[in-house]
């Protein structure tokens, strides 16, 4: 009886021995990796590259005044649409006080030698009347009289310029009203009422009363890296996306490339410009930052793959596509590459599109329908 026991208890051990020795061996065995797979599909392949800048007015004008001196008034604000020649401030002239002094000391001479030189001419009218005197004394007392006339005149004018910056006879030409010398919408006026202001001079560029730009002709200006300014050209198409308008693009027309490069943080950066074409009732407020697509290739309904499924070996790319669904088998096959936009890449020789590529790893708890995924 000892001796049954002494055997059984002997199996059971080997037994427990050998299923302890089973278990570990399924345990430390590698699990097959499991790869998600993809076919090739038909869709638009575009190489374009993105240029950052800003929106702004191909013509924004600053308005300075032709004289100097205090705004008087302001007839405009920013935001509003004004005609050329529209009256946009009226100055004040403050005169200086030596000029002024001068000019009334002109004036006093002026209006002296008038009236001596009337007392002579009445007095010659007079002697001529009565043939006393020669024609040529009397026209040298008139001329006289004339001369001093019309110096008087001109001190007088001189006078009301230094004061008023404007003569009674041409008030509607006078410089102290600042005029706008564009159609367009004014943008800023960065015075107001009682700002002194100084007209444009060799050492000044003079005050700056309002900036005015026609908002209906708006360019986009912009940075291209040196490495795609070569692959860029006048007449290009341009997709601008603003970042304050969402969900609209608007259309342009790439009109310049600089000829020569900036350097900005390390890297050339080469200026461009483009014609913003604004449809019916569109409107851009100056100075939104934006940026444009380029498109530098295109090719449509080609057979492409995802970027990351291609490897590469020496000068050649290669795939792997899937022989047998069970085991996850896969071979090598080479392939002939077109255009890339960075996610897809056009294939030219070597896929169909019902052939499966291998992807990334994926859990192997799912099941083939999810493992099989399609392009």
């Amino acid at each position: 009886m000892k001796k049954v026991f002494r055997i059984l208890g002997v199996v059971i051990l080997i037994a427990a021995f050998g299923g302890t020795l089973f278990f570990l061996y399924n345990k430390s065995k590698k699990k097959p990796d499991f790869f998600e797979t993809k076919n090739p599909f038909i869709s638009n392949v575009v190489m374009k590259t993105v240029a950052t800048g800003s929106v702004v007015p191909r013509k924004e004008i600053e308005i300075k005044p032709q004289v100097s001196g205090i705004i008087d008034e302001l007839y405009v604000e920013a935001g509003d649409r004004i005609q050329k020649g529209q009256t946009i401030a009226r100055i004040k002239i403050i005169p200086d006080m030596v000029t002024l002094n001068a000019a009334e000391t002109r004036l006093n001479r002026a209006k002296i030698n008038y009236e001596d030189a009337q007392v002579d001419y009445d007095r010659q009218q007079k002697l001529f009347d009565k043939n006393v005197i020669s024609y040529e004394e009397f026209k040298n007392s008139k001329v006289n009289y004339d001369s001093s006339k019309e110096e008087l005149s001109a001190a007088e004018n001189n006078l009301e310029l230094i004061k008023n910056g404007v003569t009674k006879k041409a008030q509607s030409a006078t410089n102290t009203l600042v005029r706008s010398t564009i159609d367009g919408m004014v943008l800023d006026v960065p015075v107001e009422v009682g700002n002194s202001v100084i007209q444009a001079n060799t050492f000044n560029d003079g005050t700056t009363i309002a900036a005015v730009a026609d908002m209906g002709d708006i360019v986009f200006e912009g940075k291209v890296d040196e490495t795609e300014v070569g692959k860029i050209k006048e007449g290009m198409p341009i997709e601008l996306e603003i970042g304050a308008i969402d969900k609209e693009k608007f259309d342009a027309i790439l009109e310049y490339i600089s000829p020569k490069g900036v350097e900005e943080n390390g890297a050339i950066q080469f200026e461009i410009k483009a014609n913003v074409q604004l449809k019916e009732g569109q409107f851009i407020r100056a100075g939104y930052s934006a940026n444009a697509n380029i498109v530098l290739d295109r090719k449509d309904s080609v057979l492409v793959i995802p970027e990351g499924m291609l490897k590469f070996e020496n000068d050649s790319s290669f795939v792997e596509v899937l022989t047998s669904a069970e085991e996850q088998q896969f071979e090598k096959r080479y392939v002939k590459t077109g255009l890339s936009d960075g996610i897809n890449i056009e294939i030219t020789e070597g896929l169909k599109q019902d052939d499966k590529v291998k992807g990334e790893k994926t859990d192997p708890k799912k099941t083939g329908e999810e493992q099989t995924t399609q392009g």
